[in-house]
């Protein structure tokens, strides 16, 4: 199916089960702990072995030698399988670093070897008695130290962009702000490691794994071993959390292939804690300049922002200004972005890649820009709204209610009591209100669904899409069920299998609204195959309460099905509307925080998230995932940070002990406002994406209510005590 033209009025309209709070259909399954996830996979017949990763104790050079002698030699070794024996391997397409293979060392716990044991534990003690000599070669690790060698990219990944004088009208404004920012590295720290499950049948394999993106890995995959992609049957329907982390094949996968290979048993490999966080990739470290300026009554008549960011060679940019582009009016705008070679291990996808560290510095300087005007920063963000893209004002966006969530935000949250900086204290907690905009671009693509109709009655969907703890699967089940005219409980899902069609996967905010609207295709072919076997009209026909209508006549689908059954696949193919028009959500964050006047520990006190993001295809899956970006956002805010050993090239704190993610104790009550709105030009659902939006604008929001709350102004995130104790008012 193509989608060239806005949708108009089609069955999802109906809403019968799409947009109701239907509970998760695979909840049951993951309370009771019957969701068989990666590392679980388990047939009492099989006897699995275990490989335990060697990882690279150097950050840059080559491996000289390695004796792995006393390692094959110890209890219950079945095998070792070495880089340098595996030798020299193409690299995946969506890998910046490689996975396994040669001996070239380009990060710290790059994957070096795996060992191949009976039990977990034997594998583990036999991987510290391999040995290693390398050639260690001096590398870069400190972003701030290579920015002056930082280049810009080519045209491919993010060209600068400019819109009218920015010099001249900055420099002319009556008001101005110029201040840099600073996020750091962060890990996506998810709940269940990178694992996979490799079995070898003659030349070919199965792999289970934990994979957002199924095709994108069976296609790496493929590369890396050099075998033809139809010989790898890949499988991932639970995955325990993944916020990009997963979105590319990960050591794991090829460990375990290799591992399995040479012991001849299907083997488990688990990355350790240390090796997500070394080994895989983490968000980049960005230092933003962003400079405004602005006329008297507040119109933004200049907007620049920079950024500069790192990765290993053959890397990308943390995109950190692209919503600087989009979200605020400004006839003279400037944005450019820079990269800088680290021999950190790889940057890359993070929950919100490019908005969520973006918004972090971008919305602190609105604030500012506020406060220097005397203006209410809700209202200097309503003043500054647009229709259009600002850098292409023929292109208006394809719907768009900033000013409306910052408007209904304002009265839920009761805006109208925050107070100036440093003015409202209980016993000794400084009371603090902040708010920032949310913004997330609509990604669009393709995506496939095969739907079944049996002689039951029971419609069954299969499509490789991921359920990464977002609902997929409910969300998809009702889908069908809307455009079948059947019940949840009548509808089957199977997901996160590559013998099914290529959806979008799970990334982006893109897998609800792409993956559901190729099941939207997919039941359109059904509906038209049902009709035509009965004789119908496909235009007029009605699908409803487990039945297919045309006119008088009325037929159940199980009789429509026949003993065969019928069967109705597609892919949903995106047109130029994205082109078009600007595709994009938004949404406003409020925040309440209480600081301790004596030792500047902060703690938040209340939080509102309010979003346009389309169609809401179940608001309590949707609830699920804005109150997680906003716990992440949390975070990222007042204590995520991977600190990096700049002499030695690796993230020290590796672990959940030194990399402190938000705990239920951190997080107060947290409410959701989704806007009642549609967008026809997004997809036939009329829906976007909404589980990166959540996060967008958070730690900025948390940042502003600080400020107010102590009078402290603090541009390098986190925001920990020791940034804010030397400016706190005396006690005395």
């Amino acid at each position: 199916m193509q989608f060239d033209r806005p949708a108009t009025t089609n069955p999802i309209d109906q809403l019968k089960v799409v947009g109701r709070p239907i509970p998760r259909i695979d909840g049951q399954l993951k309370t009771t702990g019957r969701a068989m996830y990666a590392y679980e996979w388990h047939d009492p017949t099989t006897p699995y072995a275990y490989g335990y990763p060697v990882g690279a104790a150097i950050a840059k050079g080559r491996i000289k030698s390695m004796d792995v002698s006393a390692a094959k030699r110890a209890p219950g070794v079945l095998a070792v399988v070495s880089a340098p024996e595996v030798g020299e391997r193409k690299k995946g397409r969506f890998n910046t670093a490689k996975l396994f293979g040669g001996d070239e060392v380009q990060h710290y716990h790059q994957a070096i070897a795996v060992v191949v044991a009976e039990t977990f534990e034997q594998a583990r003690a036999a991987a510290a008695l391999v040995k290693v000599d390398y050639a260690e070669e001096k590398g870069v690790f400190d972003l701030r130290e290579a920015m002056d060698s930082a280049v810009k990219p080519d045209e491919s990944q993010q060209p600068d962009s400019a819109a009218g004088d920015f010099e001249a009208a900055f420099r002319t404004a009556p008001i101005t702000l110029d201040e840099t920012y600073t996020t750091p590295d962060q890990s996506h720290a998810m709940m269940e490691p990178h694992a996979s499950i490799a079995a070898w049948n003659g030349e070919e394999l199965t792999v289970w794994t934990s994979s957002q993106m199924i095709d994108w890995w069976r296609s790496d995959l493929a590369t890396t071993l050099d075998i033809d992609k139809q010989k790898i049957h890949l499988m991932s329907p639970f995955i325990g959390g993944g916020f990009g982390g997963k979105l590319f094949l990960r050591a794991d996968a090829v460990l375990a292939a290799f591992g399995a290979k040479a012991a001849k048993r299907p083997v488990k490999v688990a990355l350790p804690r240390p090796l997500m966080m070394n080994n895989t990739t983490h968000r980049p470290a960005t230092i933003q300049r962003i400079r405004i300026g602005a006329e008297r009554d507040g119109k933004i008549t200049a907007i620049a922002h920079e950024s500069w960011s790192g990765d290993l060679p053959g890397g990308g940019l943390e995109t950190a200004v692209n919503q600087t582009r989009l979200l605020y009016a400004g006839a003279n705008r400037m944005t450019a972005m820079r990269l800088a070679t680290l021999h950190l291990p790889e940057g890359n996808a993070m929950r919100a890649p490019g908005e969520a560290p973006g918004l972090m510095a971008l919305e602190v300087a609105i604030d500012e820009m506020a406060e220097k005007l005397g203006i209410n920063p809700v209202e200097f963000r309503i003043i500054n709204d647009t229709q259009v893209d600002p850098e292409k004002p023929e292109r208006p966006f394809s719907h768009r209610d900033l000013v409306g969530c910052m408007k209904l935000g304002s009265e839920r949250f009761g805006w109208s009591a925050r107070g100036r900086p440093g003015s409202k204290r209980e016993g000794d907690w400084l009371i603090g209100m902040g708010v920032a905009a949310a913004f997330r671009n609509n990604l669009l693509l393709p995506s496939g669904a095969r739907v079944r109709l049996d002689r039951e009655g029971v419609v069954t969907v299969e499509t490789d899409m991921t359920d990464i703890g977002t609902g997929s699967y409910t969300i998809i089940a009702q889908t069908a069920a809307e455009m079948m005219g059947v019940t949840v409980d009548k509808v089957g899902v199977h997901l996160g299998d590559s013998r099914f069609p290529i959806s979008a996967g799970s990334g982006g905010q893109f897998g609800g609204n792409c993956s559901t609207a190729g099941v939207y295709a997919a039941c359109v072919k059904l509906r038209e195959a049902v009709a035509q076997k009965l004789g119908f009209n496909s235009e007029d026909v009605v699908f409803e309460n487990g039945e297919v209508r045309s006119g008088n006549r009325s037929v159940p689908l199980a009789e429509a099905a026949g003993p065969d059954g019928l069967v109705g696949e597609d892919t949903i193919q995106w047109g130029e509307l994205s082109e078009t028009h600007q595709q994009s959500t938004f949404g406003a964050h409020f925040v309440e925080v209480a600081v301790d006047v004596a030792t500047g520990e902060s703690r938040i006190r209340r939080m509102l998230a309010v979003c346009a993001a389309g169609r809401i295809l179940n608001p309590i899956t949707a609830r699920s995932q804005v109150i997680g970006a906003m716990t992440m956002g949390a975070g990222g805010a007042l204590s995520e940070e991977l600190a990096v050993d700049i002499r030695r090239g690796l993230f020290v704190n590796h672990d959940l002990a030194g990399y402190e993610v938000p705990v239920h104790a951190d997080i107060p009550h947290q409410e959701v406002i989704f806007m009642d709105e549609t967008d026809p030009m997004s997809s036939p659902m009329k829906a976007k994406g909404v589980g990166e939006l959540g996060l967008c604008g958070v730690s900025a929001a948390i940042a502003n209510a600080i400020y107010n709350a102590t009078g402290v102004r603090v541009r390098h995130y986190p925001i920990t005590l020791d940034k804010l104790i030397g400016g706190l008012p005396d006690l005395a």
